[in-house]
């Protein structure tokens, strides 16, 4: 739940950046010089790329969300079985022994969106985040039919 509100505060934080590079965008292109109206575009393209970032992070996590909610109502979801240090970080061990499982199985079931879940958990938990985020595209393209 802390993650949720962290997001959604830094959300509405990026929008609010967005409105104010984008006033100054737009008065600096109605200043209608050529250096101005130069500039204003520039400006104006930083909030356009930051609002589709947005766009698209927000997706993946609601739709990552849909996918934890249905596998949970499954009865599917990975049972927490990491061995954690006492500061409670994750042993590296550990979470090699229980990505290795978590892969064979997406070999042996390549098309079941379940599987590329738990693989996505997997990769997170063995700190490999880029891998993580594509498993858990793959997850979600398998679930929507692509």
């Amino acid at each position: 739940m802390r993650a949720k509100i962290t997001y959604f505060v830094l959300a509405a934080v990026l929008v609010v950046y967005f409105v104010l590079a984008g006033s100054r965008g737009y008065f600096l292109i109605r200043e209608g010089t050529a250096l101005t109206v130069t500039f204003g575009v520039a400006v104006l393209v930083l909030p356009g790329l930051g609002i589709w970032f947005l766009w698209q992070t927000t997706q993946f996590a609601r739709k990552a969300d849909v996918l934890s909610a249905k596998l949970e109502a499954e009865g599917g979801l990975p049972v927490d079985e990491l061995v954690r240090t006492p500061s409670g970080r994750i042993d590296r061990d550990s979470a090699d022994e229980v990505f290795a499982r978590r892969r064979a199985e997406t070999e042996d079931a390549p098309d079941d969106w379940r599987s590329w879940f738990r693989l996505a958990i997997a990769y997170y938990d063995a700190r490999d985040t880029p891998r993580a985020r594509k498993a858990m595209q793959r997850a979600i393209a398998l679930h929507e039919g692509r």
